[in-house]
C-alpha cells in the first residue's frame, strides 16, 4: 500500500436550546480515533509516523487539561492483531478509553503503550465510533480520526457516512494528507474537505485549528445590504440551518445594535451554515463556513421598500379585503396583503390583484429603496337589488362595449346586497318559473364610490 498520511476530522454535532430559546452551554465530547496499523511504523521525514502522532497528540492533550465542559475518549484500531499473509483482522477496532471528564492521563498512557501491527479498517472504526457517545441532550460530539493510510478492508467510508446520516448522525470531516492523488481526493469528497499536511509543523498547526474549532464558538454578523451595499436593513426574521442535515440551528430577528451595526452572533465553527432571510421574497445564502479566531461576516442583498394598498372607506365593511401580491410576470402568489396595511418588500416590480368585486388589477408597481409606494383603491359603492320571485341571474361589468362576469345571484333569494367597485354594470335575471330565455330581464345601473344604488326588477 502506498503510504500516505491522512488526518480526518469527522464532526457529529447538534445544537440544543432550552424552552425559553436561550442557547445553553453544551458539553463538548471529543473522541480520538487513533490509527495503530502496521504502516504507522514507517518513517515520515525524520521520525516514525507513530512517534510524530503520539508526541503531537500528547502535547494537545496537555493543553486541554482544565478545560470546562469537556469530555475526551479514545478508540484505537490496528493494534490487537498482526497482519498475516493473505489475512487481516478488519474487526480490529476497540474503544480503549470511554468518553469522560479528567481522563487525559489515561488516554496518554494508552497512546504511549500502543503497538502498531494490524490493518486499517477506517470505515468500520468510524461506524463504531459514532456509537461511542452516550445519549446526551446538550452535547457537541466530535470525532477526530488520525490515520496514515487508505481504507484497507474493502469498505466505503462514504457509504458509512450516508448510513449514519440516515440515523441523524452527521459526519463533517476535514482531510489532511501527504501525497494524496486526485482519485483519493475524489473518493473523499462525499464526506469532507481536503487539506495538505506537508510536514510535521503543518500537522501541528492543523491539529491546533481543529481542536480550536471543536472547543470554541466564534463571532459573526449577518449583513443585510441595501441598494447602496450598506448593511442597514434589519428587523426581519432569519433562520440559520445546518448545511448538511437541514436542521434548524437558530431562529431570530435581525437586529442593529446601539451603534447601528448588525448585532454580533456566536456561531459554532464546526458547522457550515445556510442562512434564509424571511423577506418578501426570501433571500438565502448557502454553504457559509465560519473561520475560528476571526470575526466572520455573512452578507445578503436585501434592499427593501414599503407597499401601502390604501382604500379610504368610511365603514369597516372592506377591512378584510386582500390584495394578492406577485412578482412581475409571475403567477405565484407572494403574499396576500390587507388593505391599509403597510408591508415591506424587496425593491423591484410587482403585480397586484385586489380581491374587490370585480377584481382590481394593478401591474408594474415599483418598490424603491426605503420608500413607501402607495396604491389607492377606489371606495366601493353598495348595490341592493330586489326581484319579484327567486330566479337565476348575474351581475356583469360593462367596459369598452364588453360585458364581463362579476358575480352570480343567489337563485333562492329575492334580495341581496353587494359591494362593487365604481363603474357601469348590468343585472340580468330570469325567474325560476319562466321556461323561455325571452323572459330574461336586464337592468343597467352605475355604481359610485361611497353611495348606495337600488335596483328593482
Amino acid at each position: 500500500m502506498k503510504l500516505k498520511f491522512l488526518f480526518l476530522v469527522l464532526i457529529i454535532s447538534l445544537v440544543f436550546q432550552n424552552v425559553n430559546g436561550q442557547k445553553e452551554v453544551p458539553v463538548t465530547r471529543i473522541l480520538f480515533v487513533f490509527d495503530a496499523s502496521n504502516s504507522m511504523n514507517a518513517r515520515w521525514q525524520t521520525h516514525p509516523k507513530i512517534k510524530v502522532a503520539q508526541n503531537l497528540l500528547e502535547e494537545t492533550l496537555d493543553e486541554l487539561k482544565g478545560k470546562p465542559n469537556l469530555q475526551l475518549g479514545l478508540r484505537i484500531y490496528g493494534h490487537q492483531s498482526s497482519i498475516k499473509d493473505g489475512a487481516q483482522d478488519c474487526n480490529d477496532t476497540k474503544l480503549e478509553v470511554p468518553l469522560g471528564f479528567d481522563n487525559i492521563n489515561w488516554i496518554k498512557k494508552e497512546i504511549k503503550n500502543v503497538k502498531c501491527q494490524g490493518t486499517t479498517p477506517i470505515a468500520r472504526s468510524l461506524e463504531k465510533a459514532a456509537y461511542d457517545f452516550p445519549e446526551c441532550e446538550n452535547c457537541r460530539n466530535v470525532i477526530i480520526l488520525i490515520t496514515d493510510g487508505i481504507e484497507a478492508c474493502d469498505e466505503d467510508p462514504c457509504a458509512v457516512s450516508r448510513a449514519l446520516q440516515k440515523k441523524n448522525i452527521t459526519l463533517k470531516p476535514f482531510i489532511i494528507g501527504i501525497g494524496i492523488d486526485e482519485a483519493m481526493i475524489s473518493s473523499l469528497e462525499c464526506i469532507g474537505n481536503f487539506f495538505d499536511a506537508s510536514n510535521e509543523e503543518t500537522f501541528a498547526t492543523i491539529l491546533n485549528v481543529v481542536i480550536s474549532q471543536a472547543l470554541n464558538s466564534t463571532t459573526a454578523q449577518i449583513n443585510l445590504l441595501n441598494s447602496n451595499q450598506k448593511p442597514l436593513e434589519s428587523n426581519v426574521p432569519i433562520t440559520i440551518y445546518d448545511n448538511r442535515t437541514g436542521e434548524i440551528m437558530y431562529n431570530l430577528i435581525h437586529t442593529l445594535n446601539h451603534k447601528g451595526n448588525p448585532d454580533t452572533l456566536f456561531l459554532d465553527p464546526l458547522y457550515t451554515y445556510d442562512v434564509t432571510v424571511h423577506t418578501l421574497p426570501e433571500r438565502t445564502s448557502v454553504g457559509n463556513k465560519i473561520t475560528p479566531g476571526i470575526h466572520n461576516v455573512i452578507a445578503l442583498e436585501t434592499p427593501q421598500g414599503d407597499l401601502l394598498i390604501k382604500m379610504n372607506a368610511r365603514v369597516n365593511d372592506y377591512k378584510d379585503i386582500k390584495a394578492i401580491v406577485r412578482l412581475k410576470d409571475s403567477s405565484e402568489t407572494l403574499f396576500a396583503q390587507s388593505l391599509n396595511q403597510k408591508m415591506r418588500y424587496l425593491i423591484g416590480e410587482y403585480d397586484l390583484e385586489v380581491l374587490t368585486l370585480p377584481r382590481t388589477y394593478i401591474n408594474d408597481v415599483s418598490i424603491g429603496q426605503s420608500h413607501t409606494t402607495t396604491v389607492e383603491i377606489p371606495e366601493p359603492g353598495v348595490l341592493t337589488y330586489r326581484t319579484p320571485t327567486p330566479g337565476y341571474g348575474a351581475i356583469l361589468l360593462e367596459k369598452d362595449n364588453e360585458l364581463t362576469f362579476v358575480i352570480q345571484l343567489d337563485p333562492n333569494s329575492v334580495h341581496q346586497s353587494f359591494n362593487l367597485q365604481p363603474g357601469r354594470y348590468r343585472l340580468v335575471y330570469r325567474s325560476k318559473g319562466s321556461k323561455e330565455s325571452l323572459f330574461s330581464i336586464e337592468k343597467e345601473f352605475e355604481i359610485i364610490s361611497g353611495r348606495s344604488t337600488a335596483v328593482e326588477l
